[in-house]
């Protein structure tokens, strides 16, 4: 049983002293890390130069339905609200974590949520083994920095229901707030409303949802079947890909 768990979610102690411009990463779980891998940590350009008193965070990763994709779990708040989804360097403009991120080998998105950041591979033939070391040290040395997760020209996704949805829109963006969108983040991604029109409601998903082999299962066996459910209006669910 406590095998078991364990592979679900692999608890990591990081151990770490900013006395240097290195970080020295100590990984504890069930089984023993690759030295070599540890003792070759770049050292980040969000390091300090100044002698700093030592620490220790930890970061839990779980496991998503996507296999490219994992979460990441520091302990602390990521996001005050929202969710944001960078698909690629180019988005990460507004996000000093994300652009550090993407600096490494590997990276082809990154996703925050309100507790969690969700990192997803380029290429199946990339070892989650390999990326981990160089996610853990980015992540725990830019914490200790200091600097805001987000810039002032970050753009705010914002799906609550306002005074000018019409009946139908604020009850589909109810149940999608309050019975959908928290299990879908509980699996390192989002779903965002897109619009309604013609009975179809049109969701984007971000994150591990992007690219994941059961998203299409998610929106048709999942929410389709529950926004028809509860709402009759509703004729079907369809994902759109657009950037807006």
């Amino acid at each position: 049983m406590k095998e078991a768990a364990l592979q679900m979610s692999d608890i990591y102690f990081i151990f770490f002293r900013l006395r240097t411009a290195q970080v020295m990463t100590r990984l504890c779980y069930n089984r023993r890390w690759s030295s070599h891998r540890v003792g070759h940590q770049k050292p980040s350009l969000l390091t300090p130069s100044f002698s700093a008193p030592s620490r220790s965070i930890f970061i839990q990763t779980q496991d998503t339905p996507n296999p490219n994709s994992l979460k990441f779990i520091p302990g602390r708040t990521v996001l005050e609200s929202g969710t944001m989804d960078f698909s690629a360097p180019s988005t990460a403009f507004c996000s000093p974590l994300a652009r550090q991120l993407f600096r490494i080998d590997g990276v082809k998105a990154v996703f925050f949520g309100p507790d969690f950041i969700t990192i997803t591979k380029a290429d199946v033939n990339v070892e989650w083994k390999l990326l981990r070391p160089d996610i853990y040290a980015t992540i725990m040395d830019f914490f200790s920095s200091g600097l805001p997760v987000l810039t002032d020209e970050a753009p705010r996704t914002d799906t609550a229901a306002s005074d000018d949805d019409d009946e139908v829109v604020a009850m589909i963006k109810e149940l999608l707030d309050t019975r959908i969108r928290p299990t879908v983040q509980e699996d390192g991604g989002d779903i965002i409303f897109k619009g309604f029109e013609d009975g179809i409601v049109k969701l984007k998903l971000q994150g591990s949802c992007t690219s994941c082999p059961s998203s299409i299962i998610t929106l048709k066996s999942g929410i389709e079947n529950m926004l028809q459910f509860y709402i009759p209006e509703v004729d079907g669910v369809e994902q759109v890909n657009d950037s807006t």
